[in-house]
């Protein structure tokens, strides 16, 4: 997970079951009704895509009082242009051009006047600085912490550079897809991932820049450079210093404790139209549309009432305040809106009725590596049972079972328990728990016996987590969730929550999340979470599971294992309050196994990160290996760390990584990792660490071998016994896997 700080969701918000996406998938109807004159038709069209345009030119002048004007000057050019798109499938893309130019030439036409003018002070068009986007946005959310940094970095970038990001923002939120942004542009998807790659490029360095400003960058050059910058440096200087930072190590160490943009940015809030707007654009754009289509310039009084209406009721869905004025354009995200896939999922066949045999499974992973799973003890007795074959019109016994999970959530009580029978479900229908178990009477959600469920979400709807659990006092157990197309289980602001033996894998979003305050007393035991891979996102946002943006105490993760997933293995992002993980190991994270383009992946082993305050969270006895990032990474965590026993075994970047603040460290090994072994700050609390002794080396260990470490469980549910990274002798430093 390279979010510390997803906004939620690596992370903004996770989306409640009030918001869906943003923008869906045009079709080519109501755009032929529009072009053969259809009044209403090209009325709803323009409607529905003003939020879109407004959002996009907003944030691409950041702000300036013309964002009205441009707006309406996109509309009416899209209303009477209409019959010339000869692809009607390609309406969103080509009305985003005619937005992204009618930016550019408001940009020429203030450039030609600024150059009249002798002085910069009688521009009669400058933006006000009262109207700020920046400040704006930071204002009306509260930002805080690295997304205000990157909030106000963007003052940095050039205007080309704003452009582009305006786009890039509405293709992380979803209302984009990469052809969209390319059309819009005029270029190639290919020659678009390129520009998007040099804009984030410069964004990176806009953020180096900021910190120095603000004093929170030690590198003595690049402070030397910008003295006398006591405002914003321009574009032209922000070159001069990327190429500093680009070879300074320690810019380039900062540089790595960034969480990465897409995370920060995603899910963008498409805020209400200021009322300027929308009252004057529907009769304008009824004026247009007679001139387009020749038809009656009289506007519907029912057409423009359902537009006035539609526009005022657009929801605010980041800190739930309208932000006034044209400055309020665009909100940053502050929830996480994953993306819809482009075309619905291909029903799958009919579900087997057999429930005791345990079918085949293939995880879409490496076909060198062996699919590891879960242990699968489960209940012998339950109160209502769920089957493949069952009916939700049967009474949910053993004999009659139900077919869908959501029925028996719909009827457990305090103290019961629901059993799983074996065999593959493919439910249609997220799954939300609310019911709250009691102290004494916890309710449970397990396989039956030594069968194994699995919940193959394909066909569940992206606009939300698969599962979304509210509900206290629960265990939670031997169950498999695979192919959902959006995060398969978010547990929101859960309390004495337990999760054993799960095996969550090949999702689009981490295997499990927590999120929100309230996070207390949960616990994750004895569980793999795999394969799980972002596609929309370039795997820059699936972690094996994560802890974000929430608060709790007493949340205890053992005996687990996160692998090959796109991001990172733990992520604990933006999380207040300590976590403890014992005998954990994170390994082959962050590998782009999914040829995905642009890929965004951090690949760090465990992700220990606090936001706002700092946490002490706790790592005792795990290993991370054969990671694309660091090992252990405390990210901007400024809490006291604590790692003891825990081994670091030939990750690509740092074995040990916490520079920025200090940290407490005992008897960690750190081996063959490709950077360095530890990188840590002044003052950290260091005793028996691998690094400050002599002799170790990758010949210090017993095997190197990870094959059996990777391989299936135990039938108990335990972690597999092995003899890798086990170290000669007998020495107590570094993890001890067996």
């Amino acid at each position: 997970m390279s979010m510390r700080d997803r906004p939620v969701n690596r992370f903004g918000r996770w989306p409640s079951e009030r918001h869906s996406r943003v923008e869906t998938p045009i079709e080519s109807e109501p755009v032929l009704a529009a072009q053969t004159g259809d009044k209403h038709a090209l009325d709803l069209l323009l409607e529905k895509h003003l939020p879109l345009v407004y959002n996009v030119v907003g944030r691409a002048m950041n702000g300036h009082p013309d964002v009205d004007d441009v707006v309406q000057e996109t509309m009416l050019r899209a209303a009477q242009r209409i019959g010339s798109l000869r692809d009607p499938d390609r309406f969103r893309s080509w009305l985003l051009a005619i937005a992204v130019n009618q930016v550019k030439e408001r940009a020429r036409v203030r450039t030609r006047r600024t150059a009249r003018e002798s002085s910069l002070d009688q521009l009669g068009d400058r933006a006000d600085p009262s109207l700020d986007f920046v400040d704006a946005t930071v204002l009306e959310l509260g930002l805080s912490g690295e997304r205000r940094e990157i909030a106000e970095a963007t003052r940095l970038l050039s205007e080309e550079d704003q452009h582009l990001l305006a786009l890039w923002w509405q293709e992380l939120a979803g209302a984009l897809s990469r052809s969209d942004l390319a059309d819009a542009l005029g270029v190639t998807p290919q020659h678009a991932a390129v520009r998007v790659q040099r804009m984030k490029a410069r964004l990176h360095t806009a953020r180096l820049v900021h910190r120095a400003l603000r004093s929170g960058h030690r590198c003595r050059t690049l402070q030397s450079m910008l003295r006398g910058h006591h405002d914003v440096p321009g574009p032209e200087q922000l070159n001069r210093l990327s190429r500093h930072t680009r070879h300074c190590p320690r810019c380039e160490a900062t540089g790595r404790l960034l969480v990465s943009p897409e995370n920060l940015l995603r899910g963008i809030a498409l805020v209400p139209i200021p009322a300027t707007l929308f009252h004057r654009l529907p009769e304008l754009l009824s004026g247009a549309a007679a001139a387009g289509h020749g038809g009656s310039a009289a506007a519907s009084a029912g057409a423009k009432a359902v537009t006035a209406k539609s526009l005022l009721a657009k929801p605010v869905l980041a800190g739930g305040a309208a932000m006034a004025g044209a400055a309020a354009a665009l909100s940053f995200a502050v929830y996480y809106l994953p993306a819809a896939p482009d075309s619905p999922p291909t029903p799958a066949p009919a579900p087997s009725p057999s429930v005791s045999a345990t079918p085949s499974f293939a995880t879409g992973s490496s076909p060198t590596r062996t699919s590891a799973r879960a242990g699968r003890p489960g209940v012998v007795d339950a109160d209502w049972y769920v089957a493949p074959d069952g009916n939700d019109a049967a009474p949910g016994t053993l004999g009659r079972p139900f077919a869908s999970l959501n029925k028996a959530i719909s009827v457990v009580r305090p103290g019961q328990t629901i059993a799983l029978r074996g065999g593959r479900y493919r439910p249609t229908m997220p799954v939300v728990i609310e019911t709250d178990g009691t102290a004494a009477r916890r309710i449970v959600l397990s396989n039956y016996r030594g069968e194994r469920p699995v919940l193959d979400a394909a066909r569940v709807s992206a606009s939300s987590p698969f599962v979304t659990h509210r509900g206290r006092y629960w265990t939670v157990q031997g169950i498999e969730v695979a192919n959902s197309p959006a995060a398969p289980y978010v547990c929101r602001g859960c309390r004495h929550v337990t999760f054993r033996r799960l095996s969550m894998h090949d999702n689009q979003g981490s295997g499990l999340a927590f999120v929100d305050d309230g996070t207390d007393r949960n616990q994750v035991l004895d569980s793999d979470f795999f394969d799980n891979h972002d596609d929309a996102n370039h795997g820059a946002d699936a972690d094996g599971l994560l802890m974000a943006f929430g608060s709790g105490e007493g949340n205890v993760i053992r005996r687990c294992r996160f692998f090959r997933n796109s991001d990172d293995g733990l992520g604990i992002a933006s999380f207040v309050g300590a976590v403890t993980v014992d005998s954990s190991w994170s390994f082959d994270n962050g590998v782009n196994r999914w040829k995905l383009t642009e890929y965004g992946g951090s690949g760090n082993g465990f992700v220990l990160n606090s936001g706002k305050r700092p946490s002490d969270h706790v790592i005792t006895n795990s290993a991370a290996w054969d990671n694309a990032g660091d090992g252990y990474t405390g990210a901007t965590n400024n809490g006291m760390i604590t790692l003891e026993g825990n081994t670091a075994f030939r990750n690509r970047h740092n074995g040990f990584d916490l520079p920025g603040f200090a940290a407490t460290l005992r008897s960690n090994l750190a081996v063959g990792n490709g950077k360095r072994q530890a990188a840590l700050a002044e003052g950290s609390v260091e005793r028996g660490n691998s690094w400050y002794t002599s002799g170790w080396s990758v010949a210090s260990l017993l095997s190197t071998d990870p094959s059996t470490a990777e391989g299936p469980r135990p039938p108990d549910g335990d972690l597999p016994s092995t003899p890798f990274l086990a170290v000669r002798g007998g020495s107590t430093v570094g993890a001890s896997l067996r």
